[in-house]
């Protein structure tokens, strides 16, 4: 009997296991992207697998300040801005019509719209403009408040690592 029970037990655990919903996470490997474009704090999302479109909602506690936005500072230079929703269409390798993630450039935010893998490289675009990073930089999720450096607040860019290369589109 108590045999009986525990095997009714493992089956129930095991078939709550196979129908989870994946994560956001999960949802961005199937498309060929790293999980590290998102970053942690995402607590549910909606996806039309028949058109792409999608919705990923942040947790607004996540961002450490009280704020409904998630902001952090990468590679020394950039700065990002995660609205608490954020919507676009994705297809493999491509995500395109963002709205909710934005760049700091100089001292204007700027939508990203755009986001492409190339092999190993993720080419940000903010439509007239572009910057390509290197995949080994979004392995992991960013923090928010803190960016990838949770402990190194002062976020100094270690030497030798990759910088990326801003360029105008049409302009060559």
């Amino acid at each position: 009997m108590l045999a009986h029970r525990i095997l009714l037990l493992l089956l129930a655990a095991t078939a709550g296991t196979a129908f989870a919903k994946p994560t956001a996470y999960e949802v961005l490997a199937d498309y060929d992207f790293p999980p590290g474009i998102l970053p942690k704090g995402v607590v549910s999302y909606t996806l039309d697998n028949a058109t792409g479109a999608f919705t990923a909602t942040l947790d607004a506690s996540a961002s450490g300040t009280g704020s409904s936005v998630c902001q952090f500072s990468i590679q020394g230079s950039y700065s990002l801005r995660y609205q608490t929703k954020i919507t676009g269409k994705i297809a493999p390798d491509h995500l395109t019509d963002l709205q909710g993630v934005s760049v700091k450039v100089l001292f204007l935010w700027i939508n990203i719209v755009e986001v492409t893998r190339r092999g190993d490289n993720l080419e940000f675009s903010v439509g007239i403009a572009s910057a390509d990073f290197g995949i080994e930089n979004f392995l992991e999720c960013p923090s928010c408040g803190c960016g990838f450096n949770c402990n190194d607040l002062l976020m100094l860019q270690q030497p030798g690592a990759a910088t990326a290369k801003l360029r105008l589109r049409g302009a060559f």
